[in-house]
């Protein structure tokens, strides 16, 4: 499968188009917030595929339902739209017995497609984890689900600051547009 960037995106060169997807991706996490639904939203705009994966990135955020123990959500939102263009469809699956191909190579593939953004996280920030990337950025933890500690952490900047959680989701959404050019699966080009 090969798709275009939307209009009024298509005619952008590589360069652009992932300066705009950053860009979009970022301002959702300003006025939105959760890192996984705003990174899958940020591909959206641009790529123009089904919103329902948008709403289905809700809740990864927050190391994982704001609980700080799991994957950043911005990875997770990555790997989603990934897996939308590159996973394995569920006609390749089977409940009743293993079939290698087109069934376990279409898992491999998607892995790999997978593996390739998670390898860009670890080069950037050293982690994949909420928490580690969260006490690299300000410091220390904030749960979320305490008022009290969601108040400071926005006074830390988390939204307003442009180099803090908007600079993450932003960044995702760029290293995960950059795996499905360098995949083939966007097209640049009118």
């Amino acid at each position: 499968m090969t798709v275009k960037a939307i209009k009024p995106y298509q005619g952008l060169s590589r360069e652009q188009l992932l300066n705009k997807v950053y860009e979009i991706a970022a301002n959702y996490e300003i006025y939105s917030y959760s890192c996984s639904q705003c990174v899958v939203a940020g591909l959206h705009d641009v790529l123009g595929f089904d919103d329902c994966l948008v709403k289905a990135a809700t809740s990864n955020c927050g190391g994982t339902a704001f609980q700080l123990v799991g994957t950043c959500g911005g990875l997770v939102g990555g790997i989603m739209v990934l897996d939308y263009y590159l996973g394995r469809p569920l006609e390749h699956m089977s409940d009743k017995t293993v079939i290698q191909n087109p069934n376990i190579s279409d898992l491999f593939t998607a892995q790999a497609a997978a593996r390739t953004l998670f390898n860009k996280y670890m080069d950037k920030y050293g982690t994949i984890t909420c928490a580690n990337i969260m006490q690299q950025r300000w410091g220390r933890l904030y749960y979320f689900e305490d008022p009290d500690e969601f108040a400071k952490f926005e006074k830390a900047g988390a939204h307003s600051d442009p180099k803090m959680a908007p600079d993450i989701v932003g960044t995702a959404a760029r290293f995960a547009l950059e795996v499905l050019l360098d995949k083939g699966v966007v097209e640049i080009g009118k």
